[in-house]
């Protein structure tokens, strides 16, 4: 049995000007008593690099059936590079050791005046393969992310890397929607610094490049 099927871990935090404040809940899933050792957790951007340790000591704990079981925590968040960030907690569940990534993703910001803000049509199309056509349609640009959508006949999600002036674009998450054979990809901002989009689809022999205005 997994430990997430016999113990739930989750992370619940706010976020304040200079600290994230919260707790790692933990929860017995089944009917069952489990001990459950924390041995260290951290943050890491998703776009890689060292994990950053959040100072949590390590603890054994008893996890009971149905009941929450709160470890606060909190830490500085001021010397973190702009970017956006996830925990990570190595734990073990009766002694069967896992890495566990609970909570949701928070955001250092960009300073606003290096940010592009606002939408740029696009509307380029390519063959993906022998058979299906992807369209790219806009590119919607926001101080912490930037949203590329896209539809593609017969419907079917794409695979897409994104580089700005040959540095790549960090993916935060990606949908599609086979009803309506649209999809989005969202991903880290775009700096007015940038003056070149490469869109990278998988089936496509060549990228897609979008000078930016």
């Amino acid at each position: 049995m997994s430990a997430d099927e016999r113990v739930s871990i989750r992370a619940h935090f706010e976020r304040f000007p200079a600290s994230i404040k919260g707790a790692f809940v933990l929860r017995g899933a089944d009917r069952d008593p489990h001990q459950v050792r924390i041995f260290a957790a951290r943050v890491r951007e998703v776009a890689g690099g060292k994990g950053i340790p959040i100072g949590l000591e390590p603890a054994t704990l008893e996890v009971a059936p149905n009941l929450d079981l709160f470890v606060p925590f909190e830490f500085p968040i001021t010397e973190l590079a702009a970017g956006w960030y996830g925990l990570e907690c190595d734990v073990a569940v009766d002694g069967s050791p896992s890495s566990v990534h609970p909570g949701k993703r928070f955001a250092v910001p960009w300073p606003r005046a290096t940010v592009r803000r606002g939408t740029v049509a696009i509307s380029k199309a390519a063959q993906v393969g022998s058979g299906r056509k992807i369209r790219i349609e806009q590119l919607e640009c926001g101080p912490e992310s930037m949203r590329l959508t896209y539809s593609c006949a017969p419907p079917e999600p794409a695979t897409i890397r994104l580089a700005a002036d040959g540095e790549a674009l960090p993916v935060l998450d990606a949908e599609f929607d086979e009803a309506t054979g649209r999809g989005r990809v969202l991903a880290y901002p775009l700096l007015k610094a940038r003056s070149m989009l490469t869109i990278d689809v998988r089936g496509v022999p060549a990228p897609i490049e979008v000078r930016l205005p």
